[in-house]
């Protein structure tokens, strides 16, 4: 059973990050404008990267409590990776035909998303010496 501290840490976490998914996905969607959905795709790659670096520190060290690791990672980063939106906008690319960019945005994604979360995990690991 979830204490109300650990439920109050994931909600506001969510909410955080959601709003920053929203700010980020428009930013870049704006910035990189393209069939592909660069927004999306940004989002799960910055997203993955730092649940890697998160997961190699909190492996690590036992500096963060675990509210504040729910926060963090269940809540902040579980509302900024976009898993169900990539899901829609490449169901919606096959959908209308474009076949090339559905398996790309795929491909990215899955592929970019756990190389990300491994180079944030390493990148730790790396700075802080940790064995």
């Amino acid at each position: 059973m979830m204490s109300w501290q650990t439920i109050l840490a994931i909600g506001s976490g969510g909410f955080i990050g959601a709003v920053l998914r929203a700010y980020l996905n428009g930013l870049i969607s704006h910035k990189v404008p393209h069939e592909l959905p660069f927004g999306t795709l940004g989002v799960n790659l910055i997203g993955s990267f730092i649940m890697g670096v998160l997961v190699a520190y909190f492996m690590y060290t036992t500096f963060f409590s675990l509210h504040t690791k729910s926060f963090l990672s269940t809540g902040i980063l579980g509302a900024l990776t976009t898993y169900s939106t990539f899901a829609i906008e490449s169901f919606l690319l096959l959908e209308g035909g474009h076949i090339f960019l559905a398996l790309l945005n795929i491909s990215l994604n899955a592929i970019g998303t756990v190389f990300m979360a491994g180079s944030g995990f390493y990148l730790i690991k790396y700075i802080f010496k940790f064995q």
